[in-house]
């Protein structure tokens, strides 16, 4: 499979394409779904109104509130007849967000997941391994059904069992592997285990989401294990993985395929929209999603847009820095835990494995970080290492923390999303 024809579109006839697929957006959920109707008769505005994308502005934001209150099939804009598949979030932070899909939105998005295998290094021919969970999380659906479509065969591990998990690639040969970058990091702790070296094995790609990752992290994984890293972006909210991939020629973003999704940064707070190259958070209206369109969808994800690179005509996304809900204000500063990461992956004697817990100290909040030492840290080094870390926190981030370095396997693991923080200020 080569670039297909989004590709190769030139800026222009990208926007051209946008301005189409958007004004036709804006009507299907005007037409078809009763809450894009009252919201738009209550701002005022009409999908008439869209002459120009600047337009879009105009137009209210949704977000992932509106989908809890419309649960489960509220802002479906087709009949559940013409729907061929559900997904939905685990609800775990409240009532779980529902997404439908089409016959032609489950193709889109398989050309989609195609188009971004192929640019982070994926061939037809190729083993997939996809770890991803299956179910009604969109990764693992969505990864192997894009993998399919480019002509790759598919190993459908989903998450979990570990040890299973490291006996398959090394008996099935796989080239890439489409996985958490957290539970890839619990893999690559499987392989040392078990006397392995995570470097001899056939993985050269690895096509990590679903989480913040740093690029200090893409170095850890890159050398340990003899693969290219690039990220892949998406949410269930605007279609499931695929909405953005880095290519692995560059690895300078994401690109976003703008063909099907157009996003916008706006300010955090006031919601007004900023120009390319401003950091904020980023926002999509999708361009060709029938079962389920979104308009102006705050994804809370922090990061701007840069000009394509690879991809000309597509704009590239920042990897992701951190989300707006998932900031810790700690003592009046914004602290990230990709900030902690990138601190951690510094210092010398630790793991990548770490979880940050906040409580209450004399009234104040307070952040310890749990970090595991490697294997053959003696206890000089790890004292060492606890005393590097709150030095580089403070001078970087500017907030004082404790620092626990705990014994190797002590963490818990993941096998989807790593928990890297735990809240106990409340209890």
């Amino acid at each position: 499979m080569t670039q297909d024809t989004a590709e190769r579109l030139s800026v222009d006839e990208l926007r051209a394409l946008q301005l189409k697929r958007l004004q036709w957006t804006l009507r299907h959920a005007y037409d078809n779904v009763p809450f894009y109707r009252r919201r738009f008769d209550e701002a005022g505005v009409h999908p008439d109104d869209c002459r120009e994308q600047a337009d879009l502005a105009k137009f209210p934001f949704t977000t992932k509130a509106d989908l809890r209150d419309n649960y489960p099939f509220g802002l479906f804009a087709v009949p559940k007849s013409q729907v061929r598949r559900i997904h939905a979030s685990s609800g775990t932070t409240g009532q779980p967000t529902v997404v439908g899909y089409t016959e032609t939105d489950i193709d889109n998005w398989a050309t989609l997941m195609a188009r971004s295998i192929r640019a982070a290094g994926g061939r037809p021919g190729d083993t997939v391994h996809v770890a991803y969970g299956y179910g009604l999380f969109t990764g693992g659906l969505g990864a192997h059904y894009g993998a399919e479509k480019l002509g790759c065969t598919v190993v459908p591990a989903s998450g979990g069992m570990t040890a299973r998990q490291v006996r398959i690639i090394t008996d099935f040969e796989p080239r890439v592997i489409m996985v958490t970058p957290s539970y890839l990091l619990t893999l690559l702790d499987e392989f040392e285990q078990q006397g392995i070296d995570p470097a001899s094995t056939s993985l050269r790609v690895g096509i990590l989401g679903a989480e913040p990752w740093t690029e200090r992290m893409r170095a850890e994984l890159e050398s340990r294990m003899d693969i290219d890293a690039v990220d892949i972006y998406g949410l269930s909210e605007v279609m499931g993985p695929g909405v953005a991939q880095e290519c692995v020629e560059t690895k300078d973003g994401l690109h976003i395929w703008e063909d099907h999704f157009l996003p916008e940064i706006v300010d955090p707070i006031e919601g007004t929209v900023l120009p390319d190259g401003e950091l904020g958070e980023l926002t999509f209206t999708s361009l060709t999603k029938e079962a389920l369109p979104i308009i102006r969808y705050r994804t809370r994800d922090l990061t701007r847009l840069l000009p394509g690179t690879a991809r000309p005509a597509h704009r590239r996304m920042e990897k992701v820095t951190g989300r707006s809900d998932d900031m810790i204000i700690l003592r009046g500063v914004n602290v990230f835990p990709t900030q902690i990461e990138e601190v951690v992956l510094r210092v010398e004697g630790l793991s990548p494995h770490f979880q940050l817990v906040l409580s209450k100290r004399d009234r104040l909040d307070h952040m310890t970080v749990h970090v595991e030492a490697e294997p053959d840290a003696p206890a000089e080094r790890r004292k060492a290492a606890a005393d590097e870390i709150v030095a580089l926190v403070k001078d970087g981030v500017g907030v004082s923390v404790d620092v626990a370095v705990v014994d190797p396997g002590t963490l818990e693991r993941s096998v989807g999303k790593m928990r890297r923080v735990i809240d106990r200020r409340e209890t």
